[in-house]
């Protein structure tokens, strides 16, 4: 089947976050990770049909769901896991909070690999634990763990959890099965349990692979997951929570219920159930695109002035440009391009104090978009 990424529907005045958050109808958003492409036709037809059922009240996954779910990651990823090992949420932000709450106490220390998504800050602190930052180490164009700092964080017997990214967001690495099992003996030998968003397991370019978490522990872990990031339907909220350890499943469980976040909706789960059984033509062919994206950007800033870089990108959809050479703070920097280029990236700050110097750039848009984003970014560079 063909799949048409560089067609986009028109987004303006869709209450879409990424584009009406901004009332300049010249913006180009390329900031809040969400797709601009249209899902996969799978995921439309099977929402027609749930539609043209006409009701919608609560609703309880059952069999399908968790054999698409557990179908899905036994095949694509060789990671196998019971049914009954699965907690349902409606995402995986909400996910990883209960999971901090259910397996913390107020002022424990949370240990998270900085630069690091925005909200990991936000869960820790919610639930009144401390944010631990093991910063990554720069390479020449991307980053690797510090596993000495890693160490010497895991020792301290009040930090209880690592939470780790995997794919990392916003750095690109997707850690491989070697740097994985070295964080698995690291937690294990201190006692540390892992809880890991691997919400963008399926944005992973060749040769790279992902490698589940849960495919090297031999230590207690939880793993965050969902369709939405590959798919683009995180409107749709719908998660799931994996853990073969009974006691904190019930822990997690109970904490979803103290935070009223326990029910799903029956279109989450009638997409899941899509994307899992029949989406993984268009997911590869989604995937390939995005590549293309991401060998453009890489092209256009190499001919641009200011020595600009993006850094490797081997998963996610999120470009990690490194814009120290231009000596300006990258949320002044954002802002400049916002109002001056009307171009929306995101600041490397927001991801920690280890972003500064580095802006983020969503590339699941079309080709033209992007295109002309850059055209932008070229203009203002020249003209500053």
């Amino acid at each position: 089947m063909n799949f048409d990424f560089d067609k986009l529907p028109n987004r303006r005045g869709t209450m879409s976050v990424k584009w009406d958050s901004d009332p300049d109808p010249e913006m180009l958003p390329l900031w809040v990770a969400d797709m601009d492409f249209t899902t996969a036709p799978c995921i439309i037809e099977a929402l027609e049909r749930r539609v043209a059922h006409g009701v919608f009240g609560y609703t309880h996954p059952g069999k399908e769901y968790y054999d698409a779910v557990t179908g899905w990651f036994d095949r694509r990823h060789g990671w196998k896991f019971d049914p009954s090992q699965v907690i349902y949420t409606i995402g995986v932000v909400p996910a990883i909070s209960a999971c901090i709450k259910a397996l913390t106490n107020p002022g424990d220390g949370v240990i998270i690999m900085t630069p690091v998504y925005t909200c990991f800050f936000s869960s820790i602190r919610n639930n009144g634990c401390r944010v631990v930052e093991s910063p990554l180490k720069r390479t020449e164009t991307s980053y690797a763990i510090d596993f000495d700092s890693l160490e010497d964080l895991c020792r301290d017997s009040t930090n209880k959890i690592l939470l780790l990214c995997n794919p990392h967001n916003p750095a690109g690495r997707v850690w491989t099965h070697d740097e994985l099992r070295r964080v698995n003996d690291i937690c294990v030998a201190h006692g540390v349990t892992v809880i890991s968003d691997e919400i963008h397991c399926e944005i992973v370019f060749k040769p790279h692979a992902y490698v589940p978490y849960a495919t090297v522990a031999t230590g207690p872990y939880v793993i965050c997951c969902s369709a939405s990031k590959a798919f683009n339907t995180a409107g749709l909220q719908c998660a799931n929570i994996v853990s073969p350890d009974e006691k904190m499943r019930a822990l997690i469980d109970r904490a979803i219920n103290i935070n009223e976040t326990c029910d799903v909706g029956p279109m989450g789960v009638t997409a899941v159930i899509a994307a899992y059984n029949d989406g993984e033509e268009w997911l590869d062919t989604c995937v390939q695109y995005i590549h293309g994206n991401y060998e453009l950007l890489k092209e256009r800033l190499g001919a641009m002035p200011g020595n600009l870089k993006a850094l490797d990108l081997e998963g996610t959809y999120l470009a990690w440009v490194d814009v120290s050479s231009l000596d300006i703070p990258s949320a002044w920097l954002c802002d400049a391009l916002k109002h001056e280029a009307h171009i929306w990236f995101t600041p490397g700050t927001e991801y920690g104090w280890a972003g500064e110097g580095y802006l983020r750039i969503n590339l699941a848009t079309s080709r033209a978009i992007l295109t002309e984003a850059l055209d932008r970014l070229q203009s203002w560079l020249q003209n500053r």
